[in-house]
C-alpha cells in the first residue's frame, strides 16, 4: 500500500511538471540579471531598455518561433553574489536563456548558473576575454568585442593613425576589464613601435591621483598620449587631475567612456582631446538601422537613446531570435550551435562567433569616438589587422 501511495505521488508530481512544462512551452522566457542599481547600472540599464524595445518589436512581429517573448529582469544590484542568485531564481521561474551583466566580474556568475542548467547565457557587453566558453562553458557568449580588439583599436589609432610615439598608461585595479584592457593596449602599442614611458596603477574609489602625478612628473617628460583604463566616476577624477596640472596630451580609453554622465561631468572645458573605443554610434550620421531602432526606442521611452549601450540590449535579444530561428529551438545545445553557425548584422556591427574550442571569440569591429567640448563625434569603424593573444 505504501509503495502504491509513492507511485501515485510520483505520477501526480510528474503530471504537475508536465503541465508546468506545457504552460512554459507556450512562450519564450528570457531571464535578465542586469544591474539597475550600483556601479554597473550605467552600462546595464541602457542595455535593459534596449532589450525591452527588442522584445516589444519581436512580439509585434510574431515573437520567437511563433511564440510570444517574455523578458524578466531582476536587478543584480552590481553585486556578483546577487547576480548569481538572481540567475538561479530566473531559471526556477522558467527562463530558457539568460542575459548577463555587461562585465566579467559582475556577469559571469549568471553565465555559470546558465551553464549549470544547460542554458545559453549571453552578456550584453562583457569584453574581457575571460568571458568565453573557455572559462564559462560551451553555451556561454558575450555580444561585445573582446578587450583584445578594443585595446588594439586604441593602440593602432594612436601609433599608426596619429603618430603618437610615447604613452603613459594608468590601470585601475578594480576588475578584470580594467586590468586586461591596459595589458592589451601596452602589448599592441609596443608592437606598433610605440614606447610606454610609465605604467602606473590606481585604486577605484581613491578619488586622489596625486601620487600618480608625482611619479609622472619625476620622469621629466610628457607623453604623446595617455591611456586611462578606469571605471565609473573615477574616470572623471583622473582626467581632471591630469588636465588641472597641465597634462594636455590626448587621452584614450574603452567603452566605459561612452557615458553621457561622464561627458557632462567633464564638460566643455575638460571634455576635450579624449578618444574612446565603443560598440556603435547613435548620433548624427548613424546607420539607417540605428535610426529605425532610435524611433522604436523613442516611441517606448519618449526620449532619444544617449549611449551605445542601449544597442547592446537590442542586439542581444535580436541575436537570440535569429539563432533560435536557425536552430528551431531555444534549447541550450541547439541555440548555442545556432549562435556559432550564424553571422549577425547588428547595430553594434557584424558579428561572427568562433567555435567553443576557440572560446566563442566574437569576431567584430569597433566604433571609435572623439570627445571635444564634452560632445562626442564619430570617427568611424575600425578592425585591427592583428590582435594581442587573449
Amino acid at each position: 500500500m505504501q509503495k502504491l501511495k509513492w507511485v501515485l505521488a510520483a505520477t501526480s508530481l510528474a503530471a504537475m511538471l508536465a503541465s508546468s512544462a506545457a504552460a512554459d512551452d507556450s512562450k519564450i522566457v528570457i531571464g535578465g540579471a542586469l544591474s539597475l542599481t550600483g556601479v554597473q547600472a550605467p552600462l546595464d540599464t541602457p542595455g535593459y531598455k534596449g532589450a525591452q524595445v527588442a522584445v516589444k518589436f519581436l512580439n509585434d512581429n510574431g515573437g520567437i518561433l511563433g511564440k510570444p517573448v517574455e523578458f524578466i529582469n531582476i536587478d543584480g544590484k552590481s553585486d556578483p553574489v546577487t547576480v548569481g542568485n538572481v540567475a538561479v531564481e530566473l531559471i526556477d521561474k522558467g527562463a530558457q536563456v539568460i542575459v548577463a551583466p555587461c562585465d566579467f566580474d559582475f556577469g559571469s556568475p549568471a553565465s555559470r548558473e546558465a551553464q549549470n542548467a544547460g542554458l545559453v547565457g549571453i552578456s550584453t557587453c562583457a569584453s574581457d576575454p575571460l568571458y568565453s566558453s573557455w572559462s564559462l562553458g560551451d553555451k556561454q557568449f558575450t555580444l561585445s568585442m573582446w578587450n583584445t580588439t578594443m585595446a588594439a583599436t586604441a593602440a593602432d589609432y594612436a601609433a599608426k593613425e596619429r603618430g603618437w610615439k610615447t604613452a603613459y598608461v594608468v590601470t585601475d585595479q578594480y576588475i578584470a576589464y580594467t586590468k586586461s584592457l591596459s595589458k592589451y593596449f601596452v602589448e599592441q602599442f609596443k608592437a606598433d613601435g610605440g614606447e610606454i614611458i610609465l605604467e602606473d596603477t590606481y585604486t577605484n574609489g581613491d578619488n586622489n591621483f596625486s601620487a600618480q602625478l608625482s611619479r609622472l612628473k619625476a620622469l621629466g617628460k610628457k607623453p604623446d598620449v595617455i591611456f586611462v583604463s578606469s571605471y565609473g566616476t573615477d574616470i572623471a577624477v583622473i582626467v581632471r587631475a591630469l588636465r588641472e596640472v597641465g597634462y594636455d596630451a590626448p587621452i584614450l580609453g574603452g567603452d566605459v567612456y561612452d557615458d553621457p554622465a561622464l561627458h557632462q561631468a567633464l564638460g566643455e572645458k575638460m571634455g576635450n582631446n579624449i578618444y574612446f573605443v565603443t560598440h556603435t554610434w547613435a548620433g548624427e550620421g548613424a546607420s539607417e538601422d540605428m535610426k529605425k531602432f532610435q524611433a522604436l526606442y523613442k516611441d517606448m521611452f519618449k526620449v532619444e537613446p544617449d549611449t551605445a549601450f542601449v544597442a547592446t540590449g537590442w542586439d542581444t535579444i535580436m541575436m537570440i531570435a535569429q539563432a533560435a530561428k536557425a536552430a528551431g529551438s531555444v534549447e541550450g545545445a541547439a541555440l548555442a550551435k545556432g549562435l556559432e553557425d550564424q553571422q549577425f548584422k547588428l547595430l553594434t556591427g557584424d558579428l561572427d562567433y568562433g567555435t567553443a574550442e576557440e572560446g566563442h571569440v566574437p569576431n567584430k569591429a569597433a566604433a571609435l569616438v572623439e570627445l571635444q567640448g564634452g560632445k562626442p563625434k564619430f570617427l568611424g569603424w575600425r578592425k585591427p589587422e592583428s590582435l594581442p593573444k587573449p
